[in-house]
């Protein structure tokens, strides 16, 4: 068999398992166009690892690109297809440091909001009030910025004050309820947004001028015009730069710096973190208490009061 088919195989069967599996399909058809499609016996293991390697320094890219070949491989071995997998036994360690979210202080949150109509002025087909709110609904709910763009009117409850996330990247549904100052932002931009644009159902919340459903694409141009205006950056050159995305990783981290310094219990605090932002494990809500060393601080100083209050003889 040769190996565009064996993927063929391979992805139509992983995507009848309800899995979407868009980046492992890329990440295999890039596979094809590397080594060609060929006989699977005839592919080696030079030519594998020369695909996995590429021209740049290895990453976690390096990773992603080894799980994808690895199931490929495994799947084709349980039905006869090859015999052995041609992949290397040692990961390759990334050398490139890894990604870590920027974290905005309150400060340049302010900044980022007050420089809002300077970002949105000219020729730019999306208006303050649109952009201002996204940006509130994505570090007030700390929605994805996918999910938030994807919300209709029939998605927001203001009696209730509660959003209708979904279906998600992990095909899930979930309410987010909204803080009382949100859902009056959201109130007002509602009643705004209603007396300019379609007020069906269906109709997107955040829209282009023409009343068409806002582009991730657009929003994350005018968050860079954005941060530029607000004069919010860090180290590292253009590509690392902070993201829109990273509103919901600071919604995140600040809402546990809060509940360290009121005392709270985090042990127990911590699933309803992953359940409001949507995580399918505990693991990637847990990472947020590694990220910013005024988390870190506050855990000391929580840890130093224990240490001072108890007696552990």
């Amino acid at each position: 068999m040769n190996l565009r088919t064996l993927v063929d195989l391979y992805v139509s069967h992983q995507r009848s398992l309800g899995k979407r599996f868009r980046t492992e399909a890329a990440l295999l058809q890039a596979f094809c166009e590397a080594v060609g499609d060929e006989p699977i016996a005839d592919i080696d293991p030079q030519r594998v690892l020369a695909y996995l390697n590429g021209n740049g320094p290895v990453t976690a890219y390096w990773a992603r690109k080894h799980r994808a070949l690895a199931g490929l491989y495994r799947f084709a071995i349980a039905r006869g297809l090859a015999t052995v997998a041609p992949l290397p036994r040692q990961v390759a360690r990334p050398t490139a440091p890894a990604f870590v979210p920027y974290i905005y202080s309150e400060a340049e949150l302010k900044r980022l909001l007050d420089a809002v109509p300077a970002a949105c002025a000219g020729r730019v087909p999306i208006q303050d009030e649109v952009f201002r709110t996204l940006l509130l609904v994505l570090y007030g709910a700390g929605l994805r910025i996918s999910e938030a763009i994807a919300l209709t009117l029939g998605d927001v409850d203001l009696s209730n004050a509660i959003l209708r996330i979904g279906p998600t990247k992990f095909y899930k549904t979930r309410l987010v309820p909204m803080g009382r100052d949100l859902a009056q932002v959201v109130t007002a931009y509602t009643n705004q947004h209603n007396q300019r644009h379609c007020v069906a159902a269906g109709a997107p919340l955040f829209c282009f001028d023409d009343g068409t459903p806002l582009s991730k694409s657009a929003a994350q141009r005018a968050f860079r015009r954005l941060r530029i205006h607000a004069e919010v950056q860090c180290g590292g050159g253009p590509r690392h730069q902070p993201r829109l995305h990273d509103l919901r990783h600071s919604a995140a981290v600040h809402r546990l710096i809060a509940w360290y310094r009121s005392g709270a219990d985090l042990h127990r605090l911590l699933p309803k973190l992953a359940t409001y932002l949507g995580h399918v494990d505990l693991s990637a809500t847990q990472h947020y208490l590694t990220l910013t060393p005024a988390l870190l601080e506050q855990a000391s100083v929580r840890f130093e009061r224990f240490a001072l209050e108890v007696d552990h003889d």
